[in-house]
This record gives C-alpha cells, sequence and structure tokens, in this order.
C-alpha cells in the first residue's frame, strides 16, 4: 500500500511540473507574441510616417535658416575674391568656401558642398552624386533660384535645398576660363544644404 501511495505522488507530482512548465512557456510564449505585434507596430508607424508638409513651421524654419547661410556664404566668397585674390597664384575664394564647408561639416552643423554646373568642374568631387542634386543641376539651369527636397535620414526629416551660384566678378575668369561664355546670372555652380526639420524649435 505505501509504495503504491508513493506511486500515486510521483505521479501527481510530475503531473503538477507538467502543468507549471507548460504555464510558463505559455506565458513566455505570449509576452513574446505581445512584444512582437508592438514593435511592428512601432516599426510600421515609423516606416509609414508621413514627412512634413511644406507649409509645416518647422519646414519654414529650416527654410529661412538656409536662406540666411546662404546669403552669408555667398557673401564671404565674393568679398573674399574681391579683396583677396588678385592672381592665379592666389588661394581662390572657391577653394576656401569648400574648406570651410568641410570644417562646418566636420563639427555637425549642417552639411553643404559647393558643386559644378557647367560641366567643366574645378575638381572632379565637386560634381552632382544624389538624385537631388541631378535633379536641382538641371532646373537651375533653367533659372529656379531655390530647389528643395523634404527628405529622410536616419528616420528623421531633413531639408535638401539647391540654390545658384553666378559670375558675379570678372576676376571668377581667371581661374574658369569656360565661365566667359555663361549669361548674365546664369548658374554656373550651386550651393547644396541639408539641414534638419527640428519640430522641437530649437
Amino acid at each position: 500500500m505505501p509504495i503504491l501511495v508513493l506511486k500515486q505522488d510521483k505521479m501527481i507530482h510530475f503531473h503538477l511540473e507538467g502543468c507549471i512548465m507548460r504555464g510558463l512557456v505559455e506565458r513566455s510564449l505570449f509576452v513574446v507574441a505581445v512584444c512582437g505585434v508592438a514593435f511592428l507596430g512601432w516599426r510600421g508607424s515609423w516606416v509609414d510616417a508621413t514627412p512634413p508638409a511644406k507649409d509645416d513651421p518647422a519646414v519654414e524654419r529650416a527654410r529661412q535658416t538656409v536662406r540666411m547661410l546662404d546669403d552669408i556664404y555667398k557673401t564671404a566668397v565674393v568679398l573674399i575674391t574681391d579683396k583677396y585674390v588678385h592672381g592665379e597664384g592666389d588661394f581662390p575664394a572657391g577653394s576656401a568656401a569648400i574648406a570651410l564647408f568641410d570644417a562646418v561639416q566636420q563639427k555637425g552643423w549642417h552639411k553643404v558642398r559647393l558643386i559644378d554646373v557647367t560641366g567643366e568642374p574645378y575638381d572632379d568631387k565637386n560634381v552632382a552624386q544624389s538624385a537631388f542634386e541631378k535633379d536641382a543641376v538641371l532646373r537651375l539651369k533653367k533659372g529656379e533660384t531655390f530647389v528643395e527636397e523634404i527628405a529622410e535620414v536616419e528616420g528623421k526629416p531633413v531639408l535638401n535645398v539647391a540654390t545658384p551660384v553666378p559670375v558675379v566678378l570678372e576676376k571668377c575668369v581667371m581661374c574658369h576660363a569656360h565661365y566667359k561664355d555663361a549669361a548674365p546670372g546664369a548658374a554656373i555652380g550651386a550651393i547644396v544644404y541639408q539641414l534638419p526639420i527640428d519640430h522641437a524649435g530649437r
């Protein structure tokens, strides 16, 4: 009789262990399923996020910042050319601008680069690379003065902008002889910007 009781106890014990383990497995599967659904929902909302509208106040702030930077950079290039570039041996203002843009980008402020529009770049690196830049070059050649695109980089909205660089001084021809053929006011280059669209207003 004791032996039979012992067997029954073991059977009950094993049955209880099985129920506990099954319960733990079921709970674990439930937690994994809930987390998976939550992740997919979050991922879906991130991927399908609607980009900001053009009239979004955050976009307008980024746009105004670009206009300010564009004015500052182009004024600096003209002043450097006018006051410090007197011959072919002098450091070109365009090269100074490229060095400045590299420093600005390395410090993490914003992305900005100078590219050629004529098809005869002073440096092979200064050519349109992205789809936006290539489209912007075509549009600037047609006379547009402010080409923009709202895009996303690493899940965050950014404003891409390209503005024309015309020949404003005769000295520019010293380094770029083919600029002589450019029509007055026509773009021979472009400054391309990429700024974050900050909805926090900082």
